[in-house]
């Protein structure tokens, strides 16, 4: 199956570049361009991509607002977002995932690591790494103000579906999860399906943020005890 992808950079340059990296894969179409925040919002209701490349920076409207009205409009909820930048700053990653971008990548990734990326993404997966992980902690860490979600929140979950939602939240895949927990990646991977479906969000990168947010882990990668 072909995935239909979006490109929203100001600069042609950088598009014609991303543009030609995608098209070197068979699976992978470019399927529409915008130059600015305000025509990749445009084009993304018109056209309905399975993925958006979006920059951070744009002229009229930026990546991350773009980000927030795609994933909050029903109509274009399904449509994932990658966000790209040259300018790898902590709190661009943090605001990125907190808008319901799916991914997070610098313009510095190689041809293998963007394709990678799209495939991910659409698949429904995050694309969230340790590294990315790790500055989300951090950026937790810095804040001095108490948690922002209720853990209330949280109290739909298991006892087990907790410790796994706190495994996430320090970036470990279903196989890692699966190691500690004495599990199979299967089954560790359907726990995190039913803790998406239970929190009603969209991936592991919005379970990471809800998971530092309601105070369920801590920076340092402690979970607290259940309520």
């Amino acid at each position: 199956m072909t995935i239909r992808v979006l490109l929203a950079d100001d600069q042609p340059l950088v598009r014609a570049g991303l543009r030609g990296l995608l098209g070197l894969d068979g699976d992978i179409d470019v399927v529409a361009e915008a130059a600015d925040g305000r025509e990749a919002l445009r084009l993304i209701r018109q056209t309905r991509p399975d993925v958006a490349l979006l920059d951070i920076r744009m002229p009229h409207l930026d990546g991350l607002t773009v980000t927030e009205q795609v994933t909050a409009d029903p109509v274009t909820a399904d449509v994932r977002i990658v966000v790209l930048t040259t300018f790898e700053v902590d709190a661009y990653i943090f605001q990125a995932l907190r808008a319901g971008a799916s991914g997070f990548l610098a313009k510095t990734v190689s041809r293998e690591e963007l394709c990678h990326a799209v495939r991910v993404v659409a698949a429904g997966d995050a694309l969230l790494s340790p590294g990315v992980t790790r500055r989300v902690i951090a950026e937790f860490g810095r804040r001095p103000e108490p948690a922002q979600t209720s853990p209330e929140r949280l109290a739909v979950l298991t006892a087990r579906e907790r410790e796994v939602l706190a495994m996430v939240a320090t970036g470990l895949g279903n196989t890692e999860i699966g190691r500690a927990l004495r599990m199979s990646p299967l089954t560790a991977k359907t726990h995190v399906s039913r803790i998406l479906t239970k929190l009603g969000v969209r991936d592991r990168a919005q379970l990471v943020v809800l998971a530092y947010e309601t105070g369920l882990v801590r920076p340092g990668g402690a979970a607290t005890a259940e309520p």
